[in-house]
């Protein structure tokens, strides 16, 4: 395409950069994109860094690969030869002062037999018996269009096996209450096995019967320098001259013309000259894009300021193989928001991904923080990384100190999909798409991971470039 006109992208993480990359694939150089950033780097929560000498994401730590526009992407920016898929060893949930493995076969906590159930001794015999009742209960009319997951799954397999093992596990994807996220907008499979099946356990079998075999090659993947490779690549791709970092947008107003962007140096808080651009793209956190909305797009504006986000964190944390009492089986362990611990999860980081497998070095990334539960964000760093420690230790029985740690902290870090989401961003959209040229996108919509803010990318470019270009044809007729 010939297309003389102007994006201007505001946010430089891996939504924006992806955006960014994708408009400039579609539209060719003569497409001028502007990317602003607040901070003075780039990639958002993605974040890669040396601990005890290897390099290690103490963000995001994983690709979801079953998406074609991730894999197509990757290959894109030569990072192919690169991937890393996980070992896949199975997890455990720390319940009960134990490590107990999560059962194969289960669906974000959700096990397909109670047989696996039983050996895995996650629950109680009471515990055990309530689950198995699932079988034999009529079936549960979803009497709401969007349930929470504890509506759904607390009726059919009882307190416990919710606790125990969907609890935990929706808290380490979304750092969430799984008795307040939507079933609909964050584990839609759960949600339609409740709607289609008369048995949970029975559908997932049913379901799991009717996919598919795969490659049987894990989804999970990185690169061998972590996912800031990608970010790097992306940048490569965009143009480090089309970047602007510790950049602040305080305000975006829509002209005749398209739009003016009031632009502030984060360091000097100095307002610089505005930019005039034809179409916007937000890519920014729900309740930063809102206060950009006020003007322009209030309905959506007032949706997005209300959302609410939890405080999260990593600490990640290298040990000597010698001072770990158990084997690193598995990919780490998940804790119920019931036990009461600091610790959301752990990754074995060394046993997870081979490239960081050592014989003298383990790499443990542990997670804190989630929806009701900020204790971790009035704790100073070297306090943080002590506690962090005596839960392993009560965990793990490690017997000696970390020798290296890095803390990486995200207040209002991860947007919660909590009930009604869908209805909510789909009347923020409406309000947005009043606004010819005015785009959305990021973690705050239709996905949390970083595959979803990819796909979510694309598809964004793609509407960009569709109006740019039957804008440029327009103009081009009436000339």
């Amino acid at each position: 395409m010939d297309i003389p006109a102007h994006v201007a992208v505001v946010g430089g993480g891996i939504s924006g950069l992806a955006t960014a990359y994708y408009l400039r694939k579609t539209c060719g150089e003569s497409l001028t994109i502007t990317v602003l950033e607040e901070s003075d780097r780039l990639g958002g929560k993605i974040a890669t860094q040396s601990v005890a000498g290897h390099t290690v994401d103490t963000g995001p730590d994983a690709l979801l690969m079953r998406s074609p526009q991730v894999a197509a992407l990757i290959d894109e920016l030569g990072l192919t030869d690169q991937l890393v898929r996980t070992a896949a060893q199975g997890s455990y949930v720390w319940t009960g002062n134990r490590l107990r493995r999560i059962p194969g076969g289960t669906l974000f906590g959700v096990p397909n037999s109670l047989a696996t159930l039983l050996k895995s001794r996650m629950l109680s015999p009471v515990g055990l018996a309530r689950a198995a009742f699932d079988l034999v209960l009529p079936a549960s009319r979803v009497h709401s269009e969007d349930p929470s997951i504890g509506q759904i799954v607390r009726p059919r397999l009882g307190n416990e096996a919710f606790e125990r093992l969907v609890a935990p596990l929706l808290g380490g994807v979304y750092a969430g209450d799984a008795d307040e996220l939507s079933a609909r907008s964050t584990v839609p499979e759960i949600d339609a096995l409740a709607r289609n099946n008369r048995s949970l356990y029975l559908g997932l079998r049913r379901m799991r019967r009717s996919v598919p075999g795969g490659t049987g090659g894990s989804t999970l993947a990185t690169t061998r320098q972590g996912l800031g490779a990608v970010v790097a690549e992306l940048v490569a791709r965009v143009g480090d001259g089309n970047i602007r970092r510790n950049s602040t947008v305080t305000g975006v107003v829509r002209t005749r013309e398209g739009f003016r962007l009031d632009v502030r140096d984060a360091r000097t808080e100095v307002m610089g000259p505005s930019i005039v651009a034809d179409e916007v793209v937000l890519a920014m956190p729900a309740f930063v894009t809102a206060q950009l909305l006020a003007s322009t797009a209030p309905a959506a504006a007032a949706v997005l300021a209300e959302m609410p986000y939890a405080d999260v964190a990593t600490v990640t944390l290298a040990y000597r193989r010698t001072s770990l009492t158990r084997p690193l089986d598995g990919t780490g362990f998940l804790v119920p928001p019931s036990e009461g611990r600091l610790l959301v999860g752990c990754s074995w980081s060394s046993a997870k991904w081979p490239h960081l497998g050592d014989a003298n070095v383990a790499i443990i990334r542990c997670m804190v923080g989630r929806a009701n539960d900020s204790r971790f964000t009035s704790i100073d760093d070297d306090t943080l990384v002590r506690r962090v420690h005596e839960e392993l230790v009560a965990a793990m029985g490690v017997d000696a100190e970390p020798i290296d740690a890095r803390v990486q902290r995200w207040v209002r870090g991860m947007p919660q999909y909590v009930v009604g989401h869908r209805g909510r961003i789909d009347a923020a959209g409406a309000s947005v798409a009043a606004v010819p040229g005015l785009s959305l996108v990021g973690a705050a919509y239709h996905g949390v991971g970083v595959a979803s803010c990819i796909v979510d990318a694309e598809r964004t470019a793609q509407e960009i470039a569709h109006r740019l270009d039957q804008a440029a044809i327009v103009e081009g007729a009436a000339s």
